[in-house]
């Protein structure tokens, strides 16, 4: 057995490489995703180098979605053109930007600008990235190390708490500006995706990627077998219309459609940029700021170590049990956050620790499903042909989703109190949910081909 472990790990380290160096990328991602946590606090309540109220900082967190829904078909198309690995690559000069604003900035317009700059990235990145990773690796090593990027977003978010007890917006700045340059050293010295050389009939590099990727001379075989599914697929004119009147794009497309909403609708995204803030508001007498690096820290380790149970469930069975589960703890905490509102007659000094206990068990269940299967998922849903619309849409939808969530959480809690945004999200999960078996698609263990011939299929012939 361990003697098949080395041989698997010597013919695929070369893929897993390429994943590693480009979740440095990601790793820039999660700083900036949970950058709000413990900067928004900081920045509103220092009056001397910042004048800077709660209102205006609530944009911090708005901005970066909504940048990305607006400049992502664009940067889909750049995508396409270029390629996934020169896309991503491209994300360093945006992330550059961000930190050298946000290092300079004193005025709530220069953070939007900087904020801005994020959404810019990661309309990029989750175009090129995703894509890169479904193109470049076989099956068991996407289905293993696909997880990665999310992996690196999660340690991004808990490096950032944890600079946050300690360094001021400025001095993190020069800290995380560290992350793009290192990426855009080491990226450009892995090789494009050999999918991607085959759509502009560069089948000589094509095959220098593929026999890089595989770690083997000898790959007429796989690469015959490639060039054949990239013909097929570029067969298809890949217009926008077909996105919708294709079986195969369509069912791509609605069941991508579901998992990135019903992922941002379960608040998920919402408690990773409001971490510190939910813990303050929740009154407890733990302290604040050590409760979010704990929470941070074990989202991070579940998340690690729960990278091989959605290959064993199956994608689709493991997102419905984890978002099962993830529903009843958000009914858990949002009849809590209720009776503290509405009962002010109960004690419930008992039971303080129920909050960060609850997300604790929230984050347990949402490491093996809802946190890292959408984007696990967005490379291998869509055809060569239509790759770059489906992205784009899947990106939108994600942007128009998040600036949603980030909205909503703070209307919600601002006007009705902290209950009713965990209310709120726990009725959509039950509704997701309930929904899930028919929307959600199954691509373990399959080649992206494979995925495409599947999604193809009437549900009378899958099930026969």
């Amino acid at each position: 057995m361990l003697e098949d472990l080395r041989r698997d790990f010597q013919r695929s380290w070369p893929q897993i490489l390429a994943i590693a160096i480009g979740c440095l990328g990601t790793l820039n991602t999660g700083f900036q995703y949970a950058w709000t946590s413990p900067y928004i606090i900081q920045i509103t309540k220092d009056k001397i180098d910042y004048h800077i109220s709660e209102d205006e900082a609530a944009y911090f967190a708005i901005i970066p979605p909504l940048a990305m829904m607006l400049t992502c078909p664009a940067s889909s198309y750049l995508t396409k053109i270029i390629g996934p690995k020169k896309g991503f690559l491209l994300t360093t000069i945006p992330n550059l930007l961000n930190w050298i604003l946000i290092a300079t900035a004193e005025q709530a317009y220069v953070f939007y600008i900087a904020r801005f700059f994020v959404g810019v990235s990661d309309g990029i990145m989750f175009t090129s990235f995703p894509a890169y990773i479904g193109e470049i690796s076989t099956p068991k090593v996407r289905g293993t190390f696909g997880n990665g990027p999310t992996l690196a977003i999660y340690l991004g978010e808990f490096l950032i708490n944890l600079l946050g007890m300690y360094l001021d917006a400025k001095q993190s700045s020069y800290v995380c500006s560290t992350v793009p340059v290192l990426f855009g050293i080491l990226f450009p010295l892995m090789p494009e995706s050999p999918y991607y050389l085959l759509t502009k009939g560069r089948e000589e590099d094509a095959r220098k990627s593929l026999k890089w990727f595989r770690r083997k001379q000898d790959i007429e075989e796989p690469f015959q077998q490639l060039k054949a599914d990239v013909e097929r697929q570029m067969s298809e004119k890949g217009t926008w219309k077909e996105l919708l009147l294709v079986r195969s794009n369509r069912k791509a497309l609605i069941g991508g459609l579901f998992l990135r909403l019903s992922q941002q609708f379960s608040g998920l995204q919402v408690f990773a940029v409001y971490t510190l803030y939910i813990f303050e508001k929740a009154g407890t007498n733990l302290n604040p700021r050590m409760s979010t690096i704990v929470f941070v820290a074990i989202v991070l380790i579940l998340n690690s170590i729960s990278c091989c149970t959605s290959e064993y469930l199956g994608r689709k069975r493991a997102y419905i049990i984890s978002l099962a589960v993830c529903t009843l703890f958000l009914w858990i905490i949002g009849i809590y956050f209720c009776i503290d509102q509405f009962q002010p007659q109960i004690d419930l000094s008992f039971f303080q620790w129920l909050p960060l206990a609850g997300l604790i068990c929230y984050t347990i269940f949402a490491s093996f499903g809802i946190s890292i299967i959408p984007s696990l998922m967005l490379g291998e849903l869509f055809s060569a042909s239509i790759k770059s619309k489906g992205l784009s849409v899947l990106v939108v939808a994600l942007g128009a989703g998040t600036t949603t969530m980030y909205y909503l959480f703070y209307f919600f809690n601002s006007t009705y109190g902290m209950y009713f945004p965990f209310i709120f999200f726990a009725v959509c999960s039950t509704i997701s949910t309930a929904l899930s078996n028919w929307l959600v698609p199954e691509t373990k263990g399959m080649t992206l081909e494979q995925i495409q011939q599947s999604l193809s299929k009437k549900k009378s012939e899958t099930t026969s």
